[in-house]
């Protein structure tokens, strides 16, 4: 039995779990200091307008992750069971799919950003004070980077769904770390100046690194693993492609809500000026830790639940997922004090500007109380998308944003302007977690 099997079939719930996750969340650590390196180097500047270039910008960014759940999420998750099955032909197929649909549909979304960008700027919020900062941002990272910033991340995705977790965890981090060398050269007037420019820059550059990364290492482990990105392995296989888009559309769908979320919020926040926007952009810096280490151990602990769904094994399937569970809430309730009790001084960090603290208090505040709810919630979606029940993960993104979220921004706003905004998530994730509770109880007390 291979180390590989072993740690999927045998190797003690623990040990197994944190084996996936936890280099998934020092990745996802690492990601987390990479997106405050922009917003603490932009910030350093002391100029709100730079530092809501960046945040305007969140959004395209953002819907990066569109791409990278359809073909990252979709063919994870659809390798994990294929392998689960002992089924190797469709591992190869699955991942050499997934990565040339990444690449050609990365290449368009640049493309038509290119074409339409006077129009993405202006939904986006930009004003005349905030648009040559938003674009001089977008310019690098979507124009020039989106094709290596979504491989990075497809690639990142098909190595972790072999139990390859360091691997994939290296390659994302070698980026991020790059980027945050990179990042106060580029940025600050005592090197060369770029302000925000500079801070795009290098997230270029660190994601063409990491990709280079992940090829080398698929073409030094050629011999050793199923993935392929041989484009003889490519086809228009029907069953498979079906596999894909049933764990991938609802990831990608999710993620478009998020963007059209994101949108709707910052359009509301910038009718309150540039320092109202720097605030928000910092809040949601901050909030992305935790956010992200709950991703990561979702993400981590996929392909283990995929498996064992795939091969029968639910008992250990549902171990699993319990484990993850208490792991990720006992982290997250840590970061719900530290933010509610030093919500001013986590702000203060970032950029020392009375007005802006004042907002970042009191909008983190609000944010950091949706946070337990929300992990929840992701380990709920973690769970259908591994175990291929895409239509499940559908039904909590439209009612996250369709139903709740979106609503909540604007009652909240209307009712307690621009403070509201902070409580509109935890509304949302507060009753979602009900229902996540209630499906989830009823997929591991069936057989399907």
């Amino acid at each position: 039995m291979n180390d590989k099997v072993y740690l999927f079939e045998k190797e003690a719930i623990p040990k197994s779990v944190m084996a996936l996750a936890v280099p998934t969340i020092l990745s996802s650590l690492v990601m987390v200091l990479y997106n405050l390196a922009d917003t603490f180097f932009v910030g350093m500047l002391n100029d709100p307008i730079q530092n809501s270039g960046v945040t305007l910008a969140a959004p395209v960014l953002l819907a990066f992750n569109a791409i990278n759940n359809l073909f990252g999420v979709g063919s994870s998750s659809m390798m994990a069971r294929a392998l689960g099955r002992k089924d190797y032909t469709t591992v190869a197929k699955t991942s050499s799919i997934g990565f040339y649909c990444a690449l050609f549909c990365s290449a368009a979304f640049s493309l038509i950003c290119f074409l339409f960008m006077d129009q993405l700027l202006m939904i986006l919020g930009a004003d005349s004070a905030t648009k040559l900062a938003t674009y001089q941002y977008l310019r690098w990272t979507v124009l020039c980077g989106a094709i290596p910033a979504i491989l990075n991340v497809v690639l990142a995705y098909l190595v972790r769904s072999e139990g390859a977790s360091l691997h994939a965890s290296i390659g994302t981090m070698s980026g991020c770390v790059l980027n945050i060398i990179l990042d106060p050269i580029f940025i600050l007037p005592n090197f060369l100046n770029m302000k925000t420019e500079g801070a795009a820059l290098a997230t270029f550059i660190s994601n063409c690194m990491a990709c280079l990364y992940f090829f080398v290492l698929l073409y030094k482990k050629r011999k050793d693993t199923y993935i392929s990105l041989n484009f003889k392995h490519f086809s228009w296989d029907r069953t498979i492609i079906k596999g894909i888009c049933g764990v991938g559309i609802p990831a990608s769908i999710q993620n478009l809500l998020n963007v059209t979320g994101m949108t709707i919020f910052n359009n509301i926040t910038s009718a309150y000026g540039a320092t109202a926007v720097a605030s928000m952009g910092i809040v949601q810096k901050v909030y992305n830790i935790p956010w992200y280490i709950s991703s990561g151990i979702s993400q981590g602990v996929m392909p283990l639940i995929s498996y064992n769904y795939a091969s029968g094994n639910r008992k250990r399937m549902k171990e699993a997922f319990l484990f993850a569970v208490r792991v990720s809430l006992s982290i997250i309730f840590a970061f719900v004090i530290i933010y509610y009790v030093f919500a001013k001084q986590v702000i203060q960090v970032f950029m020392d500007n009375p007005e802006i603290i004042d907002h970042g208090t009191i909008l983190l505040r609000g944010f950091c109380l949706a946070l337990p709810f929300l992990c929840v919630d992701f380990m709920a979606v973690g769970v259908f998308q591994a175990t291929g029940l895409g239509k499940y993960s559908l039904l909590f993104a439209i009612m996250r944003k369709i139903i709740l979220e979106i609503p909540a921004i604007f009652l909240l706003n209307w009712l307690f302007p621009l403070y509201g905004l902070g409580y509109s998530q935890f509304t949302a994730e507060l009753i979602l977690s009900v229902v996540a509770v209630l499906m989830l109880k009823k997929l591991f007390n069936q057989d399907f």
